[in-house]
């Protein structure tokens, strides 16, 4: 058995400059889907050559992750805790965000010369407010460090949390979060039928990139968040076409949200600490 479809929201566009933009969540009907904040779909798009890049340079952070899922292009990150890469096409970045940081994700110097198609999952993950003040870290993992497990007709890449399969045993993401969240990127052939975890008593979170499936016979709609029922343990998705999808649950943490821009925590009080923090240079600094 599996869990079913209850409520499909479309990604409203909104796009950023040049860069194409789509975000399922918060939107119409539904403001977030706890602990899941908020996902930005950039792309697909192609640039061209000597293009301007990604526009997102040093910005602060506060008591929330964030999980970039690098599917087409390069993403170049900064941030004022040390941390500097490039990730990939297949690659993610991860950042706990916590007590604070500044960081900036903009594009490679090659990739603005040269340019190239560019898509980007951004997800923002909440923290409870017990590691709302954590240390902050980050981890970039290139397309080769992603544990990949492959179904017949289909393709696992396991990010963090488990996956049990019959033919692989139970394999483990490479990321240990913080709150036992659990992420993937499912890619779909024609006519494969998979069954993804779904835990009693956490939320799934299920955004059709693209691509054509169904659940328990209702299709999924392409650049859709779909909520689903809290009724099984697995989730099984059929492939009527290729699709890919960004897949994941975790436990709700049923706690308020008091969120400001590039700020998440439970209070007013705290999201105003947050801002005076930030203009006392507690997040540290790095070169615009």
């Amino acid at each position: 058995m599996t869990r079913t479809v209850l409520q499909q929201f479309p990604a409203q566009r909104d796009d950023i400059g040049d860069l194409i933009t789509r975000r399922p969540l918060p939107g119409p009907g539904i403001e977030q889907l706890d602990p899941f904040l908020l996902l930005n779909h950039h792309g697909p798009q192609t640039y061209p050559p000597n293009n301007q890049g990604l526009p997102f340079g040093p910005h602060p952070h506060r008591g929330f992750e964030t999980v970039a899922f690098i599917l087409k292009g390069e993403l170049s990150h900064l941030d004022s805790g040390g941390h500097e890469s490039i990730i990939g096409a297949g690659g993610v970045q991860w950042m706990t965000a916590g007590s604070g940081l500044v960081h900036a994700e903009l594009s490679p110097q090659s990739f603005k010369r040269e340019g190239g198609p560019l898509e980007i999952l951004q997800l923002w993950v909440n923290l409870p407010g017990r590691l709302k003040m954590t240390p902050p870290a980050y981890v970039g993992l290139q397309g080769a460090d992603i544990a990949t497990i492959t179904e017949p007709l289909a393709e696992v890449r396991l990010i963090s949390g488990e996956y049990v399969s019959d033919g692989h045993g139970t394999r483990r993401g490479p990321v240990e979060s913080l709150t036992g969240l659990c992420l993937m990127t499912v890619h779909l052939q024609p006519g494969a039928r998979l069954s993804l975890p779904a835990p009693l008593g956490e939320n799934v979170f299920l955004y059709v990139v693209d691509g054509e499936a169904e659940i328990a016979g209702t299709p999924l709609q392409s650049h859709h968040l779909i909520k689903l029922s809290d009724t099984h343990d697995t989730v099984t998705v059929e492939a009527t076409g290729p699709a890919t999808l960004l897949y994941g649950h975790g436990a709700p943490l049923s706690e308020p949200v008091a969120s400001y821009g590039p700020f998440v925590m439970n209070t007013r009080e705290e999201i105003q600490q947050a801002f005076a923090d930030y203009q006392a240079g507690k997040f540290g600094h790095i070169a615009s």
